[in-house]
């Protein structure tokens, strides 16, 4: 079986990683996207067989799943659970939760060294939908946000982040993937409601604050709900995988 490549975790993601890790990454994007489905037993010797390393890094990259409740580990193997539609958008609901916090301390502290690297990082996600480098934008747009949260110094919430980080990466992955594809012409509302991200933040300004806010997440929804990205991710994975059977 040869999976569809939009589905595998980018490479270029990696190049600071363990072996461990860089399996983690793999498995995740799969069980994420629905390669694999909830329910499947995976097997130590043949992940390691798949990936050609040794057995020490799959139990690492095992034990990172196991983590983020994405399989559950047992004596016959690790069992997929995957992630539900309620659990995907119980993730973005922490996201908000965490930006409004980082808005409130922001509003305190000088934001116009924030203001330039956050429009820096716009620049380049620019140059990522022009070249249609799906990747590259979702790793850019996890930057700008990433950015903003370091800004306020605070080391729980970046905790916080950190654990949330993974899965949420994989999701916008995900989507930036299908929006190049299917919607290619809505990118130009994303960045316009980035752009309203940084004035929120050099006139800080709550009202435009939450407004951007809630722009910033509701592009994850691709017309319609989180739920909907989700499920159209699902069926394009089981279809990939049937076709290359």
């Amino acid at each position: 079986m040869i999976e569809s490549k939009e589905f595998h975790y980018p490479q270029k993601f990696l190049l600071k990683a363990s072996a461990g890790e860089r399996v983690a990454c793999e498995l995740r994007m799969r069980i994420i996207s629905g390669v694999i489905e909830s329910g499947t037993i995976l097997s130590e010797n043949k992940i390691a067989a798949n990936y050609a390393v040794s057995r020490s890094p799959i139990r690492e990259a095992l034990k990172i799943l196991a983590s983020e409740n994405l399989i559950r580990l047992g004596r016959m193997g690790a069992e997929v659970i995957g992630l539900t539609e309620k659990e995907i958008q119980e993730i973005y609901d922490v996201r908000l939760l965490i930006e409004t916090f980082v808005f409130e301390r922001i509003i305190k502290m000088d934001t116009e060294k924030l203001a330039r690297e956050l429009s820096k990082i716009l620049e380049m996600m620019k140059v990522a939908i022009k070249y249609r480098d799906a990747d590259e934008f979702a790793l850019q747009d996890v930057l700008f946000h990433e950015s903003i949260i370091r800004s306020i110094n605070h080391s729980y919430m970046l905790m916080i982040w950190d654990n949330l980080k993974p899965v949420m990466e994989c999701l916008i992955l995900l989507s930036m993937r299908l929006r190049v594809k299917e919607e290619y012409e809505d990118f130009t509302r994303v960045i316009r409601n980035h752009e309203i991200y940084i004035e929120a933040i050099e006139s800080k300004d709550r009202n435009l604050m939450l407004e951007s806010l809630h722009l910033n997440f509701d592009d994850v929804q691709v017309q319609g709900t989180v739920d909907d990205l989700w499920m159209s991710q699902q069926m394009q994975a089981k279809g990939a995988v049937q076709k290359n059977d």
